[in-house]
């Protein structure tokens, strides 16, 4: 039965972002953690997730968490070099 309630759940949660025009590529930390807190409150106390598939999706999420980190380093390290190239070419016009 709890299966049914999370899964009713998780369709809400999936119309509400159709409906804000948001699509699942967009989903942020925070809908992540919101749909883990609804995940273990719905689930069946006699019969609970299983611990490496909950480790699982956390290694996940940690991965994605770095891995959206290293890109904003990288994506400003980027407009330094852009930006200090840009300054290089105004001062040599020359070259």
């Amino acid at each position: 039965m709890t299966s049914v309630a999370a899964t009713s759940d998780a369709a809400a949660m999936a119309a509400g972002s159709a409906a804000t025009g948001r699509d699942y590529a967009s989903l942020g930390q925070a809908d992540f953690l919101r749909l883990l807190t609804v995940q273990v409150q719905q689930q069946d106390p006699f019969d609970p997730v299983d611990n490496k598939e909950m480790l699982a999706q956390m290694a996940q999420f940690s991965s994605l968490s770095g891995i959206t980190e290293m890109n904003e380093t990288l994506q400003g390290i980027s407009d330094k070099l852009d930006a200090l190239a840009a300054a290089q070419a105004a001062t040599n016009p020359t070259e």
